[in-house]
């Protein structure tokens, strides 16, 4: 069969080296020219923020991250992008860091250098997203991509074994989701097969050993390969779910993702054969995709259902209607009222679907 594909890759630089987090931030902004600062950093990275900001030209810095972005929070640091003359975003933390500095450059051109302290995968994508009255909207555009990334594995250290388990898993549904999203082509299935490949090991081994940094290495390095096949094919099923489970009911992104992949990949293999060998063989050979990855679910401690995570079971018809009309036409089985009940109802309660 010929071989036939539109792919466009994302212009990007990435500065990885552990232990060099602060040194690289520096680069970066130099590299940018950097000469009014917005810092944007969660509680958890104020020390590397501190450090950063004593050497940087940083004229204001926002501290207040709440998860989904929401469009009070967005607006507030747009304002003061504005206000202060920022030249330079730059953000600490995990995603929904990244997700508020992608609005400020959405609004206002600025470069974004992202500097990630898990494994969201957010600082390769050109996709924003906000929540306002209990919706969260999606976009593609790529003045929201980061400028630059700077990856440090020991900046992921601190991250709670839960967190850490989770945040890989939504890299790893970076990657199956990318096999079959509208824009799905060879080369983004080829990143997101070595991505497969880097994180899965990486995330066994986080979880025998959470002080290892040969494993976080591995793991955000697949977890970069994850995100950068994702931004190029673009949203599928399992993320249309867990963004609307998100924005709709406040539950935590990573755990929703963590939770939901192992249902999409269940329903869609046996209407994805390509896809469903590349997961197969990513976790072992030996087991079908859905099946693996319910038992990984479970080997790493990983959250197992939308119950708890604090979804009511009662709010899954109004979730069907929300996220029905999202699910992409590429999805490679059809999608009906019943079936996406079924799943919802099988991932509330943990069960697993085959």
């Amino acid at each position: 069969m010929a071989i036939e594909f539109d792919h466009s890759t994302l212009g990007q630089r990435v500065l990885f080296g552990t232990g060099a987090a602060a040194r690289n931030t520096l680069a970066a902004l130099t590299g940018l020219d950097a000469s009014r600062v917005l810092l944007i950093a969660d509680r958890f990275t104020l020390e590397l923020a501190d450090e950063i900001a004593a050497t940087a030209p940083v004229v204001d810095r926002i501290h207040d991250i709440v998860q989904h972005v929401p469009v009070e929070n967005a607006e507030d640091a747009v304002a003061r992008a504005r206000a202060t003359g920022a030249d330079v975003v730059l953000t600490i933390g995990g995603g929904s860091s990244t997700g508020l500095a992608k609005i400020v450059a959405r609004e206002t051109g600025l470069p974004i250098v992202a500097v990630p302290t898990t494994f969201a995968g957010s600082e390769a994508t050109n996709v924003w997203g906000q929540t306002e009255g209990e919706r969260k909207t999606t976009g593609v555009d790529d003045n929201v991509l980061p400028r630059v990334v700077v990856y440090d594995a020991s900046l992921m250290a601190t991250m709670p074994a839960t967190l850490a388990m989770s945040s890989a898993l939504n890299a790893v549904a970076h990657a199956i989701d990318g096999f079959w999203a509208p824009r799905a082509d060879p080369i983004n299935r080829a990143l997101g097969t070595e991505g497969l490949r880097a994180l899965l090991p990486g995330l066994r081994q986080l979880h025998r050993e959470p002080d290892s940094l040969e494993a976080r290495e591995q793991t955000l390095y697949g977890a970069y390969l994850a995100a950068v096949a994702f931004a190029s094919a673009g949203s599928g099923m399992h993320h249309k779910i867990c963004h609307a489970l998100g924005g709709t009911y406040n539950l935590p992104h990573a755990e929703t993702h963590s939770v939901v992949i192992g249902y999409v990949t269940a329903f869609n293999a046996p209407f994805a054969p390509d896809a469903a060998d590349r997961v197969a063989s990513a976790l072992g050979g030996d087991t079908s995709p859905g099946g693996g990855l319910y038992r990984l679910r479970h080997d790493i401690d990983a959250p197992r259902s939308l119950q708890e995570l604090g979804l009511d079971e009662s709010a899954i018809p109004a979730a069907v209607e929300i996220i029905l009309p999202a699910i992409p036409a590429s999805n490679p089985r059809p999608v009906t009222v019943a079936d996406l009940e079924t799943l919802l109802h099988a991932a509330w309660a943990g069960d697993p679907i085959e």
